[in-house]
């Protein structure tokens, strides 16, 4: 199978559109699947759009969805018993993403919030969409996922849990916030190559390949790739830029 791979898209449907249309992806007549790494939206403005066709790949069986941080906090967000949104879904833009797929905004009133958060439950993002998510997806030579896989720190670095494909729900949550480029080096599972997202390309150019820095004019957000990994986040909300991986399994 011909995998076309993307990740923290955010919510920029139009720059998905155009990276799609510049890796070929429209122009392949071969079989083919698009793989989602996580954090579809969130920082953008055009969730409704990135919803809609999200759905229509769903229905036509066209995407491999594999789930993100920010989709646990959008699930957070909406599930929580509370009249206002806490901090982090203000500031990584979740809440931002409720408001545009409701079409409602209720600013910090407690009544207005709540029904806020029902509205969010009715959505096809928390319906349809993050439950068809995976944990993880493999092949023969990869695994793919959002931030890493299940770990556990030890003595200054990170082991992987050897059974970490039967991880509980807490371990996965906890995964997706783990950078992977760090983990790589002291928790790399098995002989596969670990395909992900999350984290910004630019640090694994900076803190190991003395290549640029992290965020200034010289930062490179192409696909960091070193032995056991390829991670893909081009930080797009900063960068303007997505990266997308093509791979034959």
């Amino acid at each position: 199978m011909k995998y076309y791979i993307l990740s923290d898209i955010h919510g920029f449907f139009t720059l998905f559109q155009k990276t799609l249309r510049e890796c070929g992806y429209y122009d392949d007549p071969e079989e083919k699947k698009l793989l989602l790494l996580g954090d579809l939206f969130d920082r953008g403005e055009e969730a409704l759009a990135l919803q809609d066709y999200i759905l229509e790949l769903m229905r036509e069986e066209r995407v491999i969805l594999v789930k993100g941080n920010h989709e646990d906090l959008f699930r957070e967000l909406v599930t929580a018993d509370r009249g206002r949104p806490l901090r982090h879904h203000v500031q990584n833009g979740t809440y931002s993403t409720l408001e545009q797929l409701t079409g409602m905004s209720a600013g910090y009133s407690w009544n207005a919030n709540l029904r806020l958060a029902r509205a969010g439950r009715e959505t096809p993002l928390y319906t349809t969409i993050i439950p068809a998510m995976l944990d993880y997806y493999e092949t023969r030579s990869y695994i793919f996922t959002h931030g890493w896989i299940p770990c556990q720190m030890w003595y200054g670095g990170m082991v992987y849990d050897a059974d970490w494909r039967h991880a509980d729900a807490d371990a996965w949550r906890e995964a997706r916030w783990i950078n992977p480029m760090e983990a790589v080096r002291t928790a790399r599972p098995e002989e596969k190559t670990v395909v992900c997202g999350h984290f910004h390309c630019s640090y694994g150019h900076a803190h190991f390949e003395n290549r640029g820095t992290e965020f200034g004019p010289d930062a490179d957000f192409s696909p960091y790739i070193a032995p056991g990994i390829i991670a893909i986040d081009a930080c797009t909300a900063y960068s303007k830029k997505m990266n997308c991986v093509v791979l034959r399994d």
